[in-house]
């Protein structure tokens, strides 16, 4: 199942040291935890809106669960607000309309 995720809201920084340890222990990290799961076909594909303290991506997993367990996995989780959008498939949808088509059909003969 795919599933479409923006974490945002990213964290700020009130000075250069801070800036530092949060680039070095929580951003720079979950950009490598991020393009490990690219690589590894659990994001399918994503980026950053420019300028933008977010990530925004389409993810692959069996389950709710897993989707769960990948995004707790990444060291910003808890530093972002996370929105999961499940997505359907076009074959699944189209195969919706034609069942509704069909029964307009029959309702109407």
């Amino acid at each position: 199942m795919k599933y479409l995720v923006t974490g945002s809201e990213g964290p700020g920084f009130a000075s250069p040291d801070e800036a530092v340890s949060v680039l070095e222990g929580i951003i720079l990290p979950s950009f490598d935890e991020l393009m490990k799961l690219e690589a590894g076909k659990k994001i399918v594909a994503g980026g950053l809106p420019v300028g933008d303290r977010a990530f925004v991506f389409i993810a692959e997993a069996a389950s709710n669960k897993e989707l769960d367990r990948l995004l707790r996995n990444i060291t910003m989780w808890p530093a972002l607000n996370w929105e999961v959008i499940p997505l359907q498939t076009f074959a699944g949808r189209a195969a919706q309309e034609r069942q509704k088509l069909k029964g307009l059909k029959k309702a109407m003969e």
